[in-house]
């Protein structure tokens, strides 16, 4: 952890998203007070390895437990895979936990925190066929109190569809929308206008590693966009 984030910083990168990737299988509600305890302690030392925003992502849709996380490692934000609506996952049936968190995160006093929502999830189906991409991102922004929308493609790695983002956008035009997946320097022009930022993990690593070079890569190729 602490070598990826320190090349992380290195390569000037925005942001630090953590996340218990190590953990397969997920569990589909807590993850457990074993894995907020670790998460918390690295959490802690990325914050004091990494000045800019950390965010935290607690798999597979833990997000009481990210935002106790957040709170007590004074991390700025955290993801939630399945904030609204339903989604059938290897874990089976995740549930929208936009009531609970949000109350959570008013009774711990962490309303600074914020929460960035995936909106059709990766390694996941909607269980609703006429529940589409618009309906799940309006419902997000407007009902689920999400911060940011994230959309992605079919897996980690996998390409975003530059067509969801743009219902995405059409949906909750005022939201700020994150690409979560597949994002190369290829294909990042792609998501341009409509896209605020990218998430990027994969492209940004060689032999399973975080290499500085590429993160400076991406990170001036997004400063020519203007983001």
């Amino acid at each position: 952890m602490r070598r990826d984030v320190l090349a992380l910083k290195k390569g000037g990168a925005h942001a630090v998203i953590m996340e218990n990737f190590g953990d397969i299988p997920f569990a589909a509600g807590s993850a457990g007070p074993a894995a907020v305890a670790c998460l918390t302690s690295l959490a802690c030392e990325a914050r004091e390895l990494f000045p800019g925003p950390l965010g935290i992502n607690l798999l597979r849709n833990d997000g009481i437990g990210a935002m106790a996380v957040a709170a007590a490692s004074g991390a700025d934000f955290i993801r939630v895979n399945v904030l609204v609506g339903a989604r059938m996952a290897d874990q089976g049936i995740l549930n929208g936990i936009a009531e609970q968190l949000l109350r959570f995160r008013k009774r711990i006093g962490a309303e600074r925190i914020r929460i960035f929502a995936d909106v059709d999830v990766k390694h996941s189906a909607p269980i609703a066929p006429g529940y589409t991409i618009e309906d799940e991102a309006r419902d997000a922004w407007e009902r689920g109190g999400a911060d940011a929308l994230i959309l992605s493609g079919a897996g980690t790695g996998h390409g975003t569809d530059p067509d969801h983002l743009r219902r995405a956008h059409t949906a909750a035009p005022r939201a700020p929308l994150l690409i979560g997946s597949g994002t190369t320097l290829e294909n990042l022009h792609e998501f341009l206008p409509e896209a605020s930022g990218f998430i990027v993990g994969t492209a940004l690593k060689r032999a399973g590693r975080i290499e500085p070079a590429r993160v400076r890569s991406f990170v001036r190729a997004l400063a020519k966009t203007g983001r």
